[in-house]
């Protein structure tokens, strides 16, 4: 069995061929099977049965609109395509048929959610695209560049392959560019019963650690009572959980809370990521079996809101080149940040211009759900995917762009430079470093 929407784009990957090529069907439907039966119930089978296929979902997606409304990228159809198709011959599919599913479900959709606001039933697709994930990881038929990042979450607890001796080191070099601005200022590491645990991504140390740079500066100057730590468990991100490795997730968010269980912080701060929060906040934790979070997690967003309303974030100076805000869909859609994110903005950003459409219609970066970390063979796919967002960001006619999460930037910039915007990324921590109050800094 073959995808009919699909037979004429796939796309060749040497870790969906390898998986393939070890598969039988007999193995497929007895994966499927116990997948569908062990870890799926009610929301699966209320889903399938009262989708009505329907269509009305379709211009939710970014893919959709930005392919000439081709009906293959339409949320129903990538469904339809892949799950109810399994579902309909009870799991006995060939091996071609699951190249197909993994090429749909990892690489044509961000899992963004925005679809599930046009439903008029209120289908939520992303949820049904992770199981058809799930459904692959454990046949083994996985992209071979986000199947290299899960290996390193299992191998080193971090996305980066980040050595132990790396990490400390890393926040060490830090600190010692921030003294010679805030002579006063340190990094304080394993510091038990501090208020805030202070948690970033594998790629802040790797690629962005001017991110950590203004952290600390930002803790310092508003006088937090934080920590990080030196051992493993520092990383809150995690590309196994959009694999459908969930047991892999399963250890690094338990590693996460350990950590801070271990150094009795009251919260975790986190960094300006989307998909990490979403890893932390949502998913770990239930997959560990909590029904609450056993340590208080908080995004960037949150913190930053939380200091200004408290006075403890004084601007300098306001950032006055024209602005907009891009929504995350990990912590808008996921969490319903869009006005704080929008109060921090306009704080330090008085020609704040909206996108339109904005907030929880926002649409994604297409970055996000780990497409982006399948790497150079669906670049072009992805790029294409996001035409409408390139021109919704033209349309704001403003030289720079926020984006409070990393993933975000990761999108953004393919498609600024694909179609030449002419725009500057900038994370929100930047705004506030550079407009912020900062006693302690020598000239």
């Amino acid at each position: 069995m073959s995808i009919p929407g699909i037979r004429d784009r796939k796309i060749e990957d040497v870790g969906l061929q390898a998986g393939v090529d070890r598969l039988t069907e007999d193995q497929i439907q007895k994966t499927i099977k116990k997948v569908l039966k062990g870890e799926t119930g009610a929301k699966l089978k209320l889903y399938a049965e009262t989708c009505m296929r329907c269509g009305l979902c379709a211009e939710g997606c970014h893919y959709y609109m930005s392919h000439d409304k081709d009906p293959s990228y339409a949320p129903v159809s990538k469904v339809r395509q892949t799950m109810w198709e399994i579902l309909r011959h009870n799991g006995k599919v060939s091996p071609e048929f699951i190249y197909g599913c993994a090429q749909i479900a990892y690489t044509e959709c961000n899992m963004c959610k925005r679809c599930a606001h046009y439903c008029p039933l209120g289908i939520d697709i992303g949820y049904i695209i992770s199981v058809v994930r799930r459904i692959c990881h454990k046949l083994g038929v996985v992209p071979l560049y986000i199947q290299d990042t899960a290996h390193s979450h299992s191998a080193t607890m971090n996305q980066m392959w980040v050595k132990d001796d790396e990490w400390p080191d890393a926040l060490q070099w830090q600190e010692d560019e921030a003294r010679d601005e805030i002579p006063n200022l340190r990094i304080p590491l394993e510091v038990e019963g501090a208020d805030i645990f202070y948690s970033v991504i594998g790629p802040e140390p790797k690629f962005r650690t001017q991110l950590i740079y203004q952290a600390a500066v930002l803790m310092n100057e508003t006088g937090q009572s934080w920590t990080m730590p030196a051992t493993p468990g520092w990383d809150n991100s995690d590309m196994a959980m959009y694999t459908g490795d969930y047991e892999v997730m399963g250890r690094i968010k338990r590693a996460h809370f350990d950590t801070a269980m271990r150094l009795k912080v009251k919260r975790i701060v986190m960094g300006e990521c989307g998909h990490a929060f979403r890893s932390i906040y949502d998913m770990g934790n239930r997959w560990l079996g909590w029904k609450m979070h056993p340590v208080r997690v908080m995004h960037a967003i949150e913190f930053y809101h939380e200091l200004l309303e408290k006075g403890q974030l004084k601007i300098a100076k306001t950032f006055d080149t024209p602005v907009t805000l891009h929504d995350p869909c990990n912590i808008i859609r996921g969490r319903g940040l869009m006005d704080q994110a929008r109060e921090v903005v306009k704080a330090f950003c008085p020609n704040f211009v909206e996108m339109t459409p904005n907030r929880e219609h926002n649409y994604c970066c297409c970055a996000g759900g780990g497409v982006i970390n399948c790497g150079p063979p669906f670049k072009n796919v992805r790029v294409e995917g996001n035409k409408v967002k390139a021109e919704q960001l033209i349309r704001t006619g403003v030289p720079v762009v926020i984006a409070p999460c990393h993933n975000c930037h990761g999108g953004l910039e393919d498609i600024i430079h694909a179609y030449k915007t002419g725009q500057e990324l900038k994370f929100l921590i930047d705004i506030i470093y550079e407009c912020m109050e900062k006693p302690d800094a020598v000239e």
